[in-house]
């Protein structure tokens, strides 16, 4: 009980002024304004007018990343550590890897300094399926901050390459699937469903299955649904916007951009069958683009 308090303390989501910045003032809340093209300079992407590429705002972001960077060595190097201690303990192993989510995703998140708004926070503490919409690198930040602690991730098997951060990812008893080989992946999901039931676990995972080049949503892979009939537990959506107006691909200037993050509530998946399998998936998907703004919805295919 100790432990569920403590992480419910590090997420904690009532301390708006951790969070508040000066760059509030740039939010457009006229809902008239016009969506343009992403790469077009000045775009108003529906909510957000800022497209400064002064130097200033450019070093102000540099210091910022750096910050974030050298901070998550810090803390990824700690954490390191303390799974090596707890290598004979597996579960602990997770515990700590989403205690370090969250203090170093809430770090992360409060050196960049965007202004945050969480809505549906009562669904974010139940054992379930989350899965999200992936735009820009700051949704990792975010998923690590507030999944709840007995969270485990599904990532494709390369993380391990990463610097520190992936030793720490496999360290911490995450699991990983070889996406280039069909068999060996549909392999990995059904050993991560096993070991979710085992572990009475929660697992969260991006169903595009990779980040969208534009914030645009991207088509949604089958992999959670089949997670979701192997387990039985509820998928909760976690839609994540303006990340990629904060973030955009390929840039390293971070900008204010407000960010949201809005649980939607449980999605009951006990009844469901292997044969609705591509029904579900696009219920999963409309219901993410009912909840995005424009700019972030689907574009029409050129069937339609």
């Amino acid at each position: 009980m100790e432990n569920s308090r403590f992480g419910a303390f590090l997420r904690s989501r009532r301390m708006d002024s951790f969070f508040s910045t000066s760059s509030e003032k740039r939010v457009v809340d006229n809902p008239n304004v016009s969506i343009k093209d992403e790469s077009e300079r000045g775009s108003k992407m529906g909510v957000f007018v800022d497209d400064d590429d002064g130097w200033v705002p450019v070093i102000i972001s540099w210091i910022r990343i750096v910050t974030c960077f050298v901070s998550m060595m810090i803390t990824t190097f700690i954490w390191a550590l303390i799974m090596l201690v707890l290598i004979p303990w597996p579960y602990e192993r997770i515990r700590q890897g989403n205690i370090y989510g969250h203090v170093t995703g809430r770090m992360l998140m409060w050196i960049l300094g965007n202004p945050i708004k969480i809505e549906g926070a009562e669904y974010s503490n139940k054992k379930a399926i989350y899965i999200s919409n992936h735009a820009s690198p700051i949704d990792i930040f975010l998923i690590m901050w507030l999944t709840p602690t007995g969270t485990v991730g599904i990532a494709k098997k390369e993380i391990i390459w990463y610097p520190l951060f992936g030793q720490l990812y496999v360290l911490a008893n995450h699991l990983r699937i070889d996406r280039s080989n069909p068999m060996a992946a549909i392999e990995s999901m059904k050993k991560a469903a096993h070991a979710v039931v085992k572990n009475n676990l929660s697992l969260i995972i991006f169903p595009e299955g990779t980040r969208s080049k534009n914030g645009r949503l991207l088509p949604f892979k089958k992999g959670f649904v089949h997670l979701a009939l192997q387990t039985g537990l509820p998928i909760v959506p976690m839609v994540l916007t303006g990340t990629h107006l904060a973030w955009r691909k390929g840039s390293l200037h971070v900008r204010p951009a407000p960010l949201t993050v809005k649980y939607l509530p449980p999605i009951t998946t006990q009844n469901w069958t292997l044969s609705n399998i591509d029904d579900y998936v696009k219920m999963l998907h409309n219901l993410y683009a009912q909840n995005l703004p424009k700019s972030q919805t689907p574009l029409p295919s050129k069937t339609e």
